[in-house]
């Protein structure tokens, strides 16, 4: 049955959300005190979303960071934290999981929230996504789920990563959604055309944009054509802008009418502020379409 009674609440994204995927186990093995410096030169930006996954590092990097927060715990009230559940992964740390898998069920959230907390050192969350569509998901009982823990204090907002449409809207009609974190890039198109984006511009959400550089392909040495053909064309449109290929491809994405906002993997804060400078690029429709006739290959009919 279809919940009215709840509004949709608002969340917004102002500027780029850090990844915490590749700052522990899983890329730089930061340690407790690069992750504060980390967290402190990104909050002295005004970078405020950090973004994780309890999997993260083998289901450490949250313990990592929180850890960081330890050490100056007013470090939180500046900040949002986002995190993702859901998926169980083969892992030492999780000797009990025979194979990777799917479980939202009420129980598997609530045991992940409370982990989650704990490890993060804080007592709310203020975002969490149900990090993978689940086969076996049976949306009213995330929706209670939801409920009960906006009702505890324990999350404040809550959101979906790497749902369809259709997905996202079955959760969203039980439970309101405020975002859907999803892939997006000049080498993958989906959320253009699959109604991803549409849906979020219908609904006033912005959609969260993982891997927007297409895990790195785009600045490697690379025989794909279309990555020979994106460059190719980047080329000139960076020289007009006077900007990176980098900041070409976030300006190229923000500027959809939805307003996706970047995930950044990144661990080099001069990243990070070329990102933030990149906001300021406003690309002339008809060079947003030469750069996605370049992604497409094809000429628009």
């Amino acid at each position: 049955m279809e919940n009215t009674d709840l509004e949709r609440p608002i969340f917004r994204f102002k500027m780029p959300v850090v990844g915490t995927m590749r700052l522990g186990q899983w890329g730089e093995k930061f340690s407790t005190q690069l992750y504060l410096d980390f967290i402190k030169a990104c909050l002295d930006l005004g970078i405020t979303d950090f973004d994780h996954a309890d999997i993260y590092g083998h289901y450490t990097t949250e313990s990592e960071f929180g850890s960081a927060l330890k050490l100056v715990p007013s470090l939180r009230t500046k900040m949002r934290l986002i995190t993702k559940c859901g998926i169980k992964m083969v892992s030492p740390n999780r000797p009990d999981h025979r194979i990777k898998s799917y479980d939202s069920s009420a129980e598997h959230i609530k045991m992940s929230v409370d982990n989650s907390l704990k490890n993060l050192n804080t007592d709310y969350i203020d975002l969490l996504l149900i990090h993978r569509p689940d086969l076996l998901m049976d949306a009213q009982e995330i929706a209670d789920c939801f409920s009960a823990l906006k009702l505890s204090g324990k999350v404040r907002y809550f959101g979906v990563s790497n749902f369809t449409p259709s997905q996202f809207e079955l959760l969203d009609s039980l439970f309101p959604m405020v975002t859907n974190q999803v892939e997006a890039s000049p080498l993958h198109l989906n959320p253009f055309h699959d109604g991803c984006f549409d849906q979020c511009q219908m609904l006033g959400i912005q959609a969260m944009i993982w891997s927007p550089f297409a895990g790195r392909e785009l600045f490697q040495e690379s025989s794909n054509e279309n990555v020979v053909r994106i460059k190719t064309t980047a080329e000139g449109l960076c020289t007009k802008y006077d900007c990176s290929l980098d900041q070409l491809v976030l300006a190229w994405l923000s500027q959809h009418p939805s307003r996706p906002v970047p995930v950044l993997g990144t661990s080099k804060i001069e990243r990070i502020e070329k990102a933030i400078k990149a906001q300021s690029i406003l690309l002339t429709r008809e060079d947003w379409y030469i750069l996605y006739t370049a992604a497409t290959g094809i000429e628009l009919a």
